[in-house]
């Protein structure tokens, strides 16, 4: 079995993979991304670790604000 330069698998091994992927198992709908949403969530987690620390300090006799 000859195999060229710099490939890796052979055409069996390719083959076995590809048939491992597209079985029914590996094959999932996903719901597309969403760059707006993760920015809105991480938006919404940075203000509310920071308005929960501007609370804890005031509490604590800080003058934050």
């Amino acid at each position: 079995m000859t195999e060229e330069p710099g490939k890796k698998l052979s055409d069996e091994d390719l083959a076995r993979v590809a048939q491992y992927l597209n079985s029914p198992v590996h094959k999932r709908e996903r719901a597309p991304f969403r760059p707006g949403m993760l920015l809105l969530v991480l938006m919404a987690a940075v203000t509310f670790l920071s308005a929960l620390s501007v609370w804890y300090a005031w509490l604590h006799g800080v003058k934050v604000l």
